[in-house]
């Protein structure tokens, strides 16, 4: 494993082995604190040549709305564009913010985009899911 330098936001390590950029978002984050860890994100999946990625954020217990539709409008597609290759993207998440989650509407995603997204409650799952794609 090659773990990136430590974030007081995000602990981001990628698995060569299985070919797959695990993030762990600590706590719930302040909207101002978002932009530098997705930067953060944005170098690592490009250093990596990463197109899969498990993102953690089961500490989580709100999502931005806002940010959800800018993620899914703005930065998966120019991210994909950039690594040249379709984003697969699982969402390790409790719960309760599954359930928020799943009923916004930005996750109804057009599948022409470069990316897949899908949310689950345990990370064996999550990761059968991206060695599948």
């Amino acid at each position: 494993m090659l773990p990136d330098p430590p974030s007081a936001l995000l602990d981001l390590t990628y698995r060569p082995d299985l070919q797959v950029l695990i993030g762990r978002w600590r706590d719930q984050l302040a909207l101002a604190e978002l932009p530098a860890a997705y930067e953060q994100l944005h170098r690592a999946t490009l250093t990596h040549g990463a197109h899969r990625w498990l993102q953690d954020i089961r500490r989580r217990s709100l999502n931005d709305d806002d940010t959800t539709a800018w993620l899914i409008a703005s930065y998966f597609p120019a991210l994909a564009s950039s690594l040249g290759h379709p984003l697969r993207i699982a969402y390790l998440v409790g719960p309760a913010l599954h359930e928020r989650i799943a009923a916004h509407p930005a996750l109804d995603v057009v599948p022409a985009q470069p990316f897949t997204l899908a949310l689950f409650g345990e990370e064996g799952a999550a990761m059968e899911w991206l060695q599948a794609g």
